[in-house]
């Protein structure tokens, strides 16, 4: 083998010089076009700016032939038609002080003249109050008048004529035109009070019109049962301002394709923002799936910098904890009231409005037991296949959760059930109540293999996964008994160190007083080791340095309290699913009222704590249909 040269021969300098306009301008093209999709993006900006109430956008071979985009704003005067052009001219912005606190849908002044550099581009447009309007053709720069109604149209034709190597990176006209539909899609969710309709090779493929409630947007550009199947959000207080809709668990996807976040009116994928609602799905979501929602940020625009990227998609907050957890309470709140009456209303309902919170259903207190973890679940049939269910083994010790919840209403008593040993506490039955329509799950009829409740409702038939069910009320009983308390902690006989990287160092000394919380206690073992000293009890038999390590990242990404919380409901989870009552236990139809009572005052009741259903609805058309009624 050849030895390698003692030292590599100078790499050819070249002199520091201006680059030419051309170039500049493709390079800012490079930036922020990378699709039709891109241009469509741009100029939908810019007519949403000037005031559009209907934007029509034409396209051609999936927008790589023609995209046009015509407005019915304010349009642009003759003499600033060829200065819109020109690199960084823009009506949007005059002074240092426009730049910190930008309030428009676009603002770098660059797109119109990148655009130009990398395609056929024409202005054609009509300023309020103006005799006529001009067209503008940005090869030749050539302006003459010609016939058309207040506002703008824009044209690009042969995208990327000028640079056929990157032409080369388009997919087919089909998929292109999808990233085009779904760019005009992201801003009638942000608009609804403007109208917008897309033609692909003179065909109308998509039309919105003005909405006269967000509600209605929302059910025209996704579909009506996102909009039955999500709650409204709403949280005003502070700088920040959350509204908008969260889909219910039940609605969630294999994909992220329906997660919209607009932050002041414009569409923007964040960090903090998807954090923020992934942790707040945490307790009803199951494995990997991906919640829907719409949801509308309002922030002062001096608190956030939307000049970060040149497509205008990636923001950076002055305080990111502050908006994280604006967003985590604002979903939370929305998710836990028990939405047994919502999911029973007629599918032809009205929606929920943004801005009316559903009010929590009347709630009855009732003592709660201990009720020890013995029996084991089996399968019921075909019902198993409604509920994503998780085996549980014998031989495991009893796990007891805590039994002091008081009772404040006398309509609630206890009865043993039958057949069952003294040692297995009973659960709380329910006296009956005149008015059996105000019951959203209805009244027990039976119980079905020792694993489901079968109720009756207004709507049909109701079957309830009692161990779920009851797993969800022991679990929020319990976060409201910890109410922030310590998670106990173990100390070790020898301490565990590791070589920690100067972020875990500065994290660690900066949630000193955050970490015993968790049951963790790290401290400083030289300047770059840290040693861990104590773990949580339950987690004693774990490896201490990778639990240690994961906690500082997520103190270090992430609010305290969040983490805190997080690792607080983990253990109380698992306290929750061995506290509930088991599969096999015989329930008499006071006790099993008695538990669909407790579900519909309980929040978050829907799911358990795994994120999987609680309960089903079966209508008396869908029954009608199985028994091929009136056919």
């Amino acid at each position: 083998m050849s030895a390698l040269p003692s030292s590599l021969p100078p790499a050819e300098r070249r002199p520091i010089r201006e680059l030419p306009d051309e170039l500049i301008s493709q390079i800012a093209a490079g930036e922020m076009v990378e699709r039709p999709a891109s241009v469509v993006r741009e100029l939908l900006d810019n007519a949403l700016d000037a005031g559009a109430r209907q934007i029509t956008v034409r396209l051609a071979s999936g927008g790589v032939r023609l995209i046009s985009v015509e407005d019915d704003g304010l349009g642009i005067p003759r003499e600033e038609l060829t200065v819109a052009l020109r690199r960084h001219a823009t009506s949007k912005i005059a002074s240092l002080s426009d730049l910190e606190t930008v309030g428009t849908m676009g603002f770098r002044g660059e797109a119109l003249a990148a655009i130009n550099a990398i395609a056929e581009l024409s202005i054609l447009s009509r300023f309020t109050g103006a005799d006529s309007a001009f067209v503008l053709d940005g090869g030749t720069g050539e302006l003459r008048p010609v016939a058309r109604s207040v506002g703008t149209t824009v044209e690009v034709r042969e995208l990327f004529f000028a640079t056929p190597a990157r032409r080369k990176f388009l997919k087919t006209d089909a998929t292109e035109l999808a990233h085009c539909i779904e760019a005009v899609r992201r801003h009638a969710l942000a608009r609804p009070e403007v109208g917008f309709s897309v033609w692909h090779d003179g065909k109308l493929i998509e039309q919105w019109r003005a909405a006269a409630t967000p509600e209605q947007r929302l059910a025209d550009a996704l579909s009506d049962d996102f909009v039955s199947q999500s709650v409204s959000v709403l949280r005003e207080g502070g700088p920040v301002r959350v509204v908008g809709r969260a889909g219910i668990p039940d609605a969630a996807r294999s994909r992220n394709d329906h997660q919209f976040f607009y932050v002041n009116g414009r569409f923007v994928r964040d960090k903090v923002l998807s954090h923020a609602v992934r942790s707040a799905y945490e307790d009803v979501l199951h494995g990997q799936r991906q919640p829907v929602y719409v949801l509308y940020l309002e922030i002062d625009p001096a608190r956030v910098d939307v000049n970060v990227h040149p497509t205008k998609i990636e923001v950076r907050f002055r305080d990111g904890r502050e908006v994280h957890q604006a967003v985590r309470h604002a979903i939370e709140d929305a998710l836990a009231a028990p939405r047994a009456g919502d999911a029973l209303a007629p599918a032809d309902a009205p929606p929920q409005p943004f801005f009316k919170q559903t009010p929590l259903p009347p709630s009855a207190s009732w003592s709660q037991p201990a009720i020890p973890f013995q029996a084991r679940e089996r399968g019921a049939g075909d019902f198993e296949a409604m509920w994503p269910r998780r085996s549980e083994e014998q031989g495991h010790a009893p796990v007891t959760a805590p039994s002091q919840w008081q009772t404040e209403a006398p309509a609630m008593s206890f009865r043993a059930p039958v057949g069952l040993p003294d040692s297995e506490a009973p659960i709380p039955t329910a006296a009956p109540v005149m008015n059996q329509d105000a019951w959203p799950l209805g009244r027990a009829l039976a119980q079905l293999q020792g694993i489901y409740i079968l109720a009756e409702n207004s709507q049909g038939l109701v079957i309830v996964d009692m161990h779920a069910a009851h797993e969800r009320i022991v679990y929020e009983r319990l976060k409201t008994q910890l109410d922030g308390a310590a998670i106990t902690s173990q100390p070790l006989l020898i301490p565990a160190t590791f070589a920690a990287t100067p972020q875990e160092v500065a994290t660690a000394e900066a949630c000193a007083e955050v970490l015993p919380t968790l049951g963790l206690e790290i401290t400083p073992f030289s300047a770059r080791t840290l040693a861990v000293r104590a773990v949580p009890g339950t987690l004693a038999d774990g490896d201490p340095v990778e639990l240690a390590r994961s906690v500082l990242a997520e103190l270090g990404q992430h609010d305290a309290s969040t983490v805190v919380q997080r690792a607080q409901n983990e253990l109380l989870s698992t306290m929750a699913c061995h506290g509930a009552v088991r599969a096999n236990r015989k329930l008499t139809i006071d006790e099993m009222n008695g538990l669909l009572r407790q579900m519909e005052a309980t929040e978050r009741s829907d799911q358990c704590n795994h994120g999987r259903p609680t309960w089903r609805q079966l209508s008396i058309r869908e029954l009608d249909s199985l028994f091929m009624r009136g056919r």
